[in-house]
């Protein structure tokens, strides 16, 4: 599976765009990821804040994280222009039967046997058992859904655990 995604980021965003990344708790199959493109296009073409058009941007990811991105050099973005986004992936968690607020779940890029690698989620309450037993180390690429910019998405949202608020958190093991 390739994880290249920045270079379907728009670069005429500000750096300091605000973003906003909502996992889903599964992955969606082809026809549902088609269904949500449209949805988050559709969303992002009509995007207000206070009247005015909201510079806005919306990916799906990977088939399970969608990020939306507004640029508010142009427009910022208001209470109810946020609200508006949240019942958007409201509509998309109702529709897909996916949970999309759980922040208590954590994603990893993980190989297997095959040496491919896949995204698997953690419940949080089980990552000192993954790290103690070796399934999670100080290298294993995480998904840091905390990032807030478009700058920190291009750069700080596929990290080594070690790179990402969990190393404060945990005991790493390094590498076998």
């Amino acid at each position: 599976m390739n994880y290249e995604y920045k270079h379907l980021l728009d670069t005429d965003f500000h750096p300091g765009s605000r973003v906003w990344i909502y996992q889903s708790n599964r992955l969606f199959s082809l026809d549902e990821a088609l269904q949500i493109e449209e949805m988050l296009k559709e969303f992002t073409g009509q995007w207000k804040s206070h009247g005015a058009p909201v510079k806005g941007d919306a990916h799906l990811f990977f088939g399970q994280f969608i990020v939306l991105i507004a640029d508010e050099t142009a427009t910022s973005v208001g209470g109810c222009s946020t609200d508006s986004s949240v019942r958007l992936i409201k509509d998309i968690e109702q529709k897909f039967g996916v949970n999309m607020f759980d922040r208590t779940t954590l994603a990893f890029i993980m190989k297997n046997k095959s040496d491919n690698y896949r995204i698997e989620l953690l419940p949080l309450s089980q990552l000192p058992y993954a790290l103690d037993n070796g399934f999670i180390h100080a290298d294993t690429l995480y998904f840091n859904n905390l990032v807030q910019t478009k700058e920190e998405l291009e750069h700080k949202w596929i990290v080594p655990v070690k790179d990402s608020w969990l190393a404060t958190k945990f005991k790493l093991n390094s590498v076998a």
